[in-house]
């Protein structure tokens, strides 16, 4: 199906939006302004509508009954519960993939975790957070790969898109940090040992310790700016 060009439009209010709320660009509970947004992104009513309907459908949005759009607000409770459901879920599918995965899948997952540990160069801070978070989502969807369900895999990612904004609290504080990346690349190393030895009892565990681990950052983070 040919997308067109007022597809395209739609397409990209939905993206820049998207990441400007994780970002912080537009802060939980912020009224979403439509004059701001044409500004902003240089866009038309229309394709601002259809990315703030996406984005009211992932829980980053809130629809406010004849007065607009407000940024979700943000709370340690769903904090908890949202990266719960993750860690369990990804459990889940990790148990499923070391089950299921082949060759192909084990060779899927040295390879991310080999892209991911490499030290890179970089023009500043923003593309190295850009970059290593690519390449640690490449990572983790490369491990629970093997699971080959495309729902679960579609359930993940929906997950995935409403902890995003807690997520980023965590990434600045950790990929700045050469101590909290090389933890990380250890995490890393260690569960990719696991997972290749086919020990579905200490991955599972290991993934989920492992999921749970930035809560606490994140936590820190949020009291400090008045986020709870």
């Amino acid at each position: 199906m040919e997308i067109t060009p007022r597809q395209n439009l739609g397409i990209s209010a939905y993206h820049w939006l998207k990441r400007d709320i994780i970002r912080g660009v537009f802060q939980p509970g912020e009224k979403l302004l439509m004059s701001r947004l044409k500004e902003r992104y240089d866009l038309g009513i229309g394709p601002l509508r259809e990315a703030l309907s996406q984005l009211v459908a992932e829980r980053l949005v809130v629809a406010i009954s004849q007065r607009g759009y407000r940024v979700a607000p943000m709370s340690l409770a769903e904090l908890a519960d949202l990266y719960d459901a993750r860690a369990q879920l990804e459990a889940m599918m990790l148990r499923l993939a070391i089950e299921r995965g082949d060759d192909a899948w084990e060779a899927a997952i040295l390879g991310r975790a080999h892209t991911l540990a490499k030290v890179m160069e970089v023009n500043g801070p923003d593309e190295l957070l850009d970059i290593w978070d690519a390449r640690h989502k490449d990572f983790h969807t490369a491990i629970v790969g093997g699971c080959n369900s495309p729902h679960l895999l579609q359930v993940r990612e929906t997950l995935f898109n409403q902890v995003e904004r807690y997520r980023h609290l965590w990434l600045r504080e950790t990929v700045f940090s050469d101590e909290a990346l090389e933890r990380k690349r250890r995490e890393h190393a260690a569960l990719v040992d696991v997972i290749l030895a086919r020990d579905a009892d200490r991955a599972t565990v290991m993934m989920r310790e492992h999921l749970m681990t930035p809560v606490p950052i994140i936590t820190e983070v949020m009291h400090s700016r008045g986020l709870t």
